[in-house]
């Protein structure tokens, strides 16, 4: 008990929340027109939506009870020949770093405070980033390169897990919100779209699709 407790002090806390209110809509707006399709690309400025609920995904900074905000950066692996522009194909080793803290999404063998599955948090920092933040997009059907409200999966390359909610809620810390964790088998649970967000333009000769 002890343990998980000391894990919510350091990490921030990752949930998922409905984010219904007109202002945060308003802020995050895409690139895109009505019909025309919008292809994810490293750089770009999402939020992830969890498909089964429609709720967001979600950090907060435990040890102040604050919100710190939705939205994440798509980054590429470190040490690969990936650039701001480029579209991202399944099967690709991604990171995603908070868009205000700068910590990355993580995972690690901790058991996640209520169902007892993987801890997914945020951990690390600009330049302090291992291979717990690192997660393979896996885009369901036919399509081979992300884009906009395709359905995915993350999953943790360290743990096997997929990125995983469910409707269980916390009474405390986060009250009302669902946990996120991993599980390692593939459910209905564990798909997420890219919803609001600033997408970056295609680089050219990166339009594959």
């Amino acid at each position: 008990m002890a343990l998980g407790f000391f894990a919510l002090a350091i990490f921030l806390f990752i949930t998922l929340d409905p984010d219904v209110s007109p202002s945060s809509t308003a802020s995050a707006s895409a690139a895109s027109s009505e019909g025309v399709e919008v292809k994810i690309t490293y750089g770009s400025v999402i939020k992830l939506m969890h498909e089964k609920t429609k709720f967001r995904l979600h950090s907060h900074d435990v040890p102040y009870g604050s919100g710190s905000g939705q939205q994440s950066i798509v980054r590429p692996e470190p040490g690969t020949s990936a650039k701001q522009g480029d579209t991202i194909k399944s099967g690709t080793i991604i990171r995603l770093q908070h868009m205000r803290t700068r910590k990355w999404l993580h995972s690690h063998l901790h058991a996640s405070p209520i169902s007892g599955n993987l801890e997914v948090s945020c951990f690390g920092g600009e330049n302090d980033s291992d291979t717990g933040d690192y997660w393979r997009l896996l885009i369901e059907g036919s399509g081979k390169t992300w884009k906009q409200d395709q359905r995915i999966r993350l999953q943790h390359i360290d743990t096997s897990g997929y990125l995983h909610s469910h409707d269980k809620k916390y009474s405390r810390i986060a009250g009302g919100q669902q946990e996120v964790c991993g599980v390692r088998e593939k459910r209905a649970e564990n798909i997420w779209l890219a919803a609001e967000g600033v997408y970056l333009p295609v680089n050219e000769g990166k339009q594959a699709e």
